[in-house]
């Protein structure tokens, strides 16, 4: 199982633990797990950047949209704030994933429910949402360092 029990600020599942995982299961070690790792993650967004879409057949799709400008509140001061457009990226949850992610949420609150013992932690799996949403994050730091990366000189 990834993941471990953490306070909010620091993140449940790192790319380490996410490394460690894949290279046992593999027979692999943890540098080369790493590199593929680290490459796929840069393909990702080096596609994003370039396609602005990337479909990931039972996983998900990510796509690139740019968010409206629009007026915002400071919260410490109260005062009116412009936030300007900015792109971004979404990620909608593919079918399968969102059935998954379902169905262990479905155990882990009917363990949870029926008293008795304390339901063990979810796994990295659980811990994914479930919504009919999107989640979503910038891509603005990222278009510069994949611009200059090896993938942005390949033909």
């Amino acid at each position: 199982m990834i993941g471990r029990v953490s306070d909010a600020k620091e993140p449940l599942v790192t790319k380490k633990e996410i490394v460690k995982e894949i290279s046992e299961k593999l027979g692999l070690t943890q540098l080369k797990t790493k590199e593929i790792v680290q490459q796929t993650f840069d393909a990702i967004i080096e596609t994003l950047v370039q396609e602005e879409r990337i479909e990931l057949r039972n996983f998900g799709v990510f796509e690139v949209k740019q968010r409206a400008a629009r007026k915002a509140r400071n919260p410490r001061t109260g005062a009116k704030v412009e936030v300007p457009a900015k792109f971004v990226v979404t990620f909608k949850p593919g079918k399968e994933m969102e059935e998954k992610v379902q169905r262990l949420i479905a155990e882990h609150r009917a363990a949870k429910a029926g008293g008795g013992s304390k339901p063990s932690p979810p796994t990295v799996e659980q811990k994914l949402p479930a919504s009919d949403g999107f989640i979503e994050t910038s891509i603005d730091d990222h278009v510069d360092r994949v611009e200059d990366s090896s993938f942005a000189n390949r033909d």
